[in-house]
């Protein structure tokens, strides 16, 4: 049998059939949390806001679309999810390790401190940087989703994503240098 895609799952949930719904919480559910905790830094609000957005994709299904494309279209809710949350809590906190980073972080053999003091900066320097540019880092380099798909959900063209990535990056290395220059002297 061959399993139906994400967007012909969202048109059956659109349609009326919901148990649809549960398929696509087991696609996507853990790329939605590793997206939310790297832009909050928490898992307890993370693992909420997942449950908002599925919450909302139910709520809002009538206005997918067959010409949307559905990880677009997921992502433009956790988006409106993540500023709601935002605008009611003002303080972002220090980003946590997934129990994916915590295995990788773990020293494998000849693995030196000094590559695991690089990554612990890397996650500092990008809690450290404005919400929209962290956003957009996770968006591409995370997420690994392509300039065409984040065009459609922050409603821009390509060439402004690719701006806005190439700028973010830089702002990422200014803040990497500037956190391993302090913990240096």
């Amino acid at each position: 049998m061959i399993s139906a895609t994400d967007h012909q799952l969202m048109l059956h949930v659109r349609d009326g059939e919901v148990a649809s719904l549960g398929v696509l919480f087991e696609r996507h559910h853990a790329a939605l949390f590793n997206f939310f905790l790297r832009l909050t830094g928490n898992r307890a609000a993370s693992e909420d806001l997942v449950q908002e957005v599925f919450f909302r994709m139910l709520k809002y299904r009538r206005s997918y679309r067959d010409q949307s494309q559905f990880t677009s279209w997921m992502y433009q809710i956790a988006r409106h999810v993540r500023f709601d949350q935002a605008s009611r809590r003002s303080r972002e906190v220090r980003l946590e390790e997934d129990s994916e980073e915590r295995a990788s972080a773990d020293p494998a053999p000849g693995e030196t401190m000094e590559k695991l003091e690089e990554v612990a900066l890397l996650r500092d320097a990008l809690a450290s940087i404005p919400p929209e540019k962290r956003e957009i880092l996770v968006l591409s380099r995370f997420q690994k989703l392509r300039y065409e798909e984040i065009a459609e959900i922050l409603g821009c063209e390509v060439g402004a994503v690719k701006v806005r990535v190439y700028r973010a990056v830089r702002e990422l290395r200014d803040a990497f240098f500037a956190l391993q220059g302090k913990r240096a002297s």
